[in-house]
């Protein structure tokens, strides 16, 4: 329809075009890898909806979506990127068609793990000691500085993707080789493009004890206010700092005291990284009364979170974001409404190809709201750290019940499908 306005959405996927295609028809242009598309099971966008382009070339990008606009007589009112590996792309073009977006700058603060701890502390903010380190003699030399356990991550990157515990000198020394080799592996991919050439890529972490928790919030009009707060299940068995689920919360922990002091952190938080408008993604500890910071991005989570919302809250937080984006008014029940639901990652527990998946037992269990499988037999299957993606079968919406710990109940839920792999 010539005139028409619509939000661009960079570099997302193909299970979230799909999604946005049919909770916000006809309002979004998306710019999109080709080889996302080639790969994708859903349905295909039409001509006017979609641009198939490598997200590596700016100035290409410009000139497709310049292009795009004057043939279909389309408008842009907004730019949204919910894929931290887009989001300079996203920032470069929302200030070339002078749109809202947060600026280049920002987004590289929050790309870089040693840069957002380090403008944290400087803003009196709580936040794990940390040293971006270049050999593992430097890493050993931080580990034994701290004097106690530390957790190793590159400077860049997402979840729990190369990223190791270590409680002695030696795991230490052996896992800063396991991510620099891993890195080396994956020199090419997106999501490791901004680590440095000539500098550190790894970062030595204090490790803190505590319960984690993973928030939204919207920030605007110089405030901060949360849109979802959940808890983090952290398996004990898989790859260290594996998220095995997110429960929802209608309440601010009780060491953390008031809603008014959580706010005020989240603001900080943001800000402090070059943010005045966005909607972000807060993890954090809690660690003796305090919040801690971890990592924040400039987008709402994902992965089985917008299952979450959609079931717990009433809330499609993928709509949510693509009106802020084109800063129209926005509705959201508050989060002590939500419902004590609970998304269950389902992984697989050793490589091979999947040979069968029944869901047949956990679909008779009461407590089970939605199944999401996105595996099917013959997929292949590779393990941590080969490969952070294939294992990962899909997710579950429950709602747990008084008579055992939510930990306890994953566990057992977990053993009603059936998975087989050879």
């Amino acid at each position: 329809m010539p005139g028409k306005t619509h939000v661009l959405v960079v570099g997302t996927t193909a299970d979230y075009i799909d999604w946005i295609r049919n909770s916000y028809p006809e309002q979004a242009l998306f710019l999109t890898e080709p080889h996302v598309r080639r790969q994708a099971k859903e349905p295909c966008p039409s001509p006017t909806e979609e641009i198939l382009c490598s997200l590596d070339d700016d100035s290409h990008c410009r000139q497709l979506l310049d292009q795009h606009l004057k043939r279909y007589g389309f408008s842009l009112d907004g730019v949204a990127c919910f894929d931290c590996e887009s989001m300079e792309l996203a920032a470069r073009l929302a200030r070339h068609y002078q749109l809202p977006y947060p600026s280049v700058a920002a987004v590289n603060n929050c790309h870089n793990k040693d840069v957002a701890k380090r403008l944290w502390r400087s803003h009196h903010l709580q936040t794990p000691k940390a040293r971006a380190v270049g050999t593992r003699e430097e890493a050993v030399a931080f580990f034994e500085e701290l004097g106690s356990a530390c957790v190793l991550k590159p400077i860049c990157g997402s979840g729990s993707e190369f990223v190791y515990y270590c409680d002695s000198p030696r795991s230490c020394g052996q896992n800063f080789e396991l991510i620099r080799q891993g890195l080396a592996r994956r020199r090419n991919d997106p999501l490791y493009k901004h680590l440095p050439v000539d500098g550190p890529q790894i970062l030595v972490e204090e490790y803190i004890a505590g319960d984690e928790y993973s928030c939204d919030f919207l920030l605007e009009n110089q405030s901060a206010q949360i849109i979802r707060l959940t808890r983090k299940i952290v398996s004990s068995d898989s790859a260290f700092g594996t998220a095995r689920g997110y429960l929802l919360t209608s309440a601010v922990p009780a060491p953390i005291g008031s809603i008014d002091r959580l706010h005020d952190v989240l603001y900080r938080s943001a800000t402090a990284l070059g943010l005045a408008r966005a909607i972000c993604m807060l993890d954090f500890m809690i660690f003796e009364g305090r919040v801690v910071l971890l990592e924040l991005a400039p987008r709402p989570g994902g992965d089985c979170l917008p299952f979450l919302l959609r079931r717990g809250c009433d809330l499609d937080i993928l709509k949510l974001f693509l009106d802020f984006c084109r800063q129209r008014p926005l509705q959201w029940k508050p989060f002590s409404d939500s419902r004590a639901f609970l998304a269950m990652r389902l992984h697989a527990d050793r490589s091979g190809i999947l040979r069968k998946i029944d869901r047949q037992r956990l679909e008779q269990d009461a407590r089970v709201r939605e199944i999401h499988l996105t595996r099917q037999p013959g997929h292949r299957i590779k393990m941590p750290p080969q490969d952070y993606d294939s294992w990962l079968l899909g997710h579950i919406i429950f709602e747990p019940d008084v008579a055992d710990t939510v930990e306890a109940q994953c566990l057992a839920l977990l053993d009603k499908l059936i998975v087989e792999v050879e």
